[in-house]
C-alpha cells in the first residue's frame, strides 16, 4: 500500500458513508434519488476493493441472499419471456443495498445519523401529505345544474376533476381556462376521480358553447378535492403506505426502548414523528398496511413495553380502529374485511389462476414462468378471468415468487426471512446493548413482521421504493451484530 493509499481510502470512506446517508434521505421521497444514491454507494464500494477486503456476517443471511438471487437468475434464463425477465434482474440487484449499508456503517455515530435522517425524511413526507389533505387538490364538483354539459357527458356530483387536456385544475375558472386554451383539436379530455377509479371523458368543445358566458359549465357548488388517497411524493398510495409502515415501526421500536421519563426529548420527538406518520398512513386508506402496522405495534409492545403501556395502547387503539373503519367506509365504500369488495374478489381470482398455472407443469414448479412474463403470456393461460379483470401482478409476495420464480426460490426466500427475523429477535433480547441499537432491532423486527404480513395480499416486495427501505433497514440492523461479533475477535498479532 502506497503512502497516498490511506488518504485515498479516507476519501472513499467519506463518499461511501455520504452515499448511504443520501440513500436514507431519499428513500421515503424519491425512487430516482434512492437509486442514484445506491449507484454512488456501489461505485465507492467497488473502488474501495483496491484497498479493503470485504467482510460479511456469519449468520447465514448472505448465503441465503446469494441462493435467492441465483435461483431468480436461473428462473429468468428459463423464462417464457427471458428478455423481459432478465431486465427485471436490475430490480433484484437492489438487494445489494443490504451489504452496502453493512459495509459502510461501522460506527454508532453513522448508524444513529442514518436513522435520524430516515425518520426525518419520512416525517417530512407525512407532513406534506397532511398539508395536501388540509388544502385539497383539484376540483370537486359538489352540485351542478340540470342543464350542465358536464352532467350530460357522464360527470356526476361529488366527482373530482383532476385534469383537462393534461392540465391540472383546482377551480371552475381554471377548468374553463384549460378548456379554452388547450382544446385545439375540438375535444377536451377530462380526467375524473370517482371512488378509486379514474375515468376519462372526451367531450366536443362545441358542445360546451358559448364558452365566454360565465357559469357555462353549470357548476353551482364546488370545493378542493380531498378524495384521492395520500401517496406522499410517490406515485401510488400503496407504496407510501408500506413505506410508512416500515419507518413508523422503526420509530415506535425506538420510542418503546428509549430511556428516561415520558416527557424526555427523545420520547417527545419520536412520539411526534409516529403521530404524523400514523395520520398519513390513515390517509392512504390501505387496509393491508394498516393491519401490518397494527401487527408490528402489537409484537413490539409485547416484547418491549410494560403492562401499563400495553394497556394504555390497547385502550387508545379501540377508538382509533373505529375512526379508521368509518374513514375507510367513507373514502372507499368498503369494510375492513369485505368479501364483496372488487379488489378482494380480483385477488382471489388471480391467486386461484396463478396456483393453477403453477401446478400444471413440473417446469413451472421448478423455475416458475419468469418475472413479468405474465404481462405478455396471460392469454395463453387464460388469466385475469380471460382478460375481464385488469392485468397486472399477483398481489401476493409468496404467490408471486412461486408463480414467477418457482418453489425453490420461494423456499430460499422463506429461509432468508427466517434467518433475518431470528437475528433480530436475538438482538432485541441481548442485554447490555445500547438502547438505540436495541430500538433499531425492535423496530426492524416489528416492521419486517408487518411487511411480511402485508405481503400476503400485496406484492410489496416487487415495489422497488418499498424494497429499498426494507433493505436499508436490514443493513442497519445487520451492522449491529456484525460490529459486536468483530469486537469479540482476538486482535491480530
Amino acid at each position: 500500500m502506497t503512502a497516498e493509499a490511506p488518504k485515498i481510502l479516507a476519501w472513499l470512506d467519506r463518499g461511501f458513508a455520504g452515499s448511504i446517508l443520501l440513500l436514507a434521505l431519499a428513500a421515503p421521497l424519491s425512487i430516482a434519488g434512492t437509486q442514484t444514491a445506491w449507484a454512488f454507494a456501489l461505485l465507492f464500494w467497488l473502488l474501495r476493493l483496491f484497498y479493503v477486503r470485504p467482510s460479511f456476517t456469519r449468520d447465514g443471511i448472505p448465503l441465503a441472499v446469494i441462493v435467492f438471487v441465483g435461483l431468480t437468475l436461473i428462473s429468468s434464463i428459463f423464462s417464457y419471456e427471458p428478455e423481459v425477465s432478465l431486465r427485471k434482474m436490475v430490480a433484484v440487484s437492489l438487494v445489494s443495498i443490504v451489504f452496502l449499508v453493512l459495509s459502510a456503517v461501522k460506527t454508532d455515530k453513522l448508524r444513529r445519523l442514518a436513522t435520524i435522517i430516515l425518520l426525518t425524511s419520512a416525517t417530512f413526507a407525512s407532513i406534506y401529505s397532511l398539508a395536501n389533505a388540509a388544502i385539497g387538490r383539484n376540483l370537486k364538483v359538489l352540485k351542478m345544474t340540470a342543464e350542465s354539459p358536464l352532467r350530460a357527458w357522464g360527470i356526476q356530483e361529488n366527482d373530482t376533476i383532476q385534469r383537462a387536456d393534461g392540465v391540472s385544475v383546482n377551480s371552475p375558472e381554471e377548468l374553463s381556462a384549460a378548456i379554452t386554451a388547450n382544446s385545439s383539436d375540438g375535444n377536451v379530455d377530462l380526467k375524473v376521480y370517482r371512488f378509486e377509479v379514474v375515468y376519462t371523458y372526451s367531450m366536443p368543445v362545441g358542445y360546451l358553447s358559448p364558452l365566454s358566458e360565465p357559469g357555462f359549465l353549470g357548476i353551482t357548488e364546488w370545493s378542493r378535492g380531498r378524495d384521492v388517497r395520500a401517496s406522499g411524493f410517490y406515485g401510488h398510495y400503496t407504496t407510501f403506505a408500506e413505506a410508512l409502515q416500515l419507518v413508523g415501526s422503526l420509530a415506535l421500536g425506538l420510542l418503546i426502548l428509549a430511556p428516561g421519563g415520558l416527557f424526555t426529548r427523545n420520547r417527545l420527538v419520536l412520539a411526534t414523528a409516529i403521530s404524523l406518520m400514523s395520520c398519513a398512513l390513515v390517509l392512504t386508506v390501505t387496509r393491508a398496511s394498516w393491519g401490518g402496522f397494527a401487527l408490528s405495534a402489537a409484537i413490539m409492545l409485547l416484547i418491549g413495553a410494560s403492562r401499563k403501556a400495553i394497556l394504555i395502547c390497547v385502550l387508545a387503539a379501540i377508538p382509533l380502529a373505529a375512526v379508521g373503519a368509518y374513514y375507510l367506509q367513507q373514502k372507499r365504500n368498503v369494510g375492513f374485511v369485505d368479501s364483496s369488495d372488487n379488489s378482494t374478489t380480483w385477488r382471489t381470482t388471480v391467486w386461484r389462476e396463478a396456483i393453477g398455472v403453477l401446478v400444471s407443469q413440473p417446469r413451472h414448479l421448478a423455475v416458475g414462468v419468469g418475472m413479468d412474463s405474465v404481462k405478455k403470456r396471460w392469454q395463453d393461460w387464460g388469466m385475469f378471468d380471460n382478460g375481464k379483470l385488469p392485468t397486472g401482478h399477483m398481489h401476493s409476495t409468496p404467490i408471486a415468487f412461486a408463480f414467477e420464480r418457482g418453489i425453490p426460490t420461494l423456499v430460499a426466500w422463506l429461509i432468508w426471512m427466517f434467518l433475518y427475523l431470528r437475528m433480530l429477535w436475538r438482538g432485541v433480547r441481548q442485554s447490555g446493548s445500547p438502547w438505540l441499537d436495541r430500538g433499531i432491532m425492535l423496530g426492524c423486527l416489528g416492521g419486517a413482521a408487518g411487511f411480511l404480513a402485508g405481503g400476503l395480499v400485496h406484492y410489496n416486495w416487487g415495489d422497488s421504493e418499498v424494497a429499498m427501505i426494507f433493505y436499508l433497514l436490514m443493513g442497519l440492523s445487520l451492522s449491529i451484530p456484525s460490529r459486536e461479533a468483530q469486537s469479540e475477535l482476538p486482535e491480530a498479532r
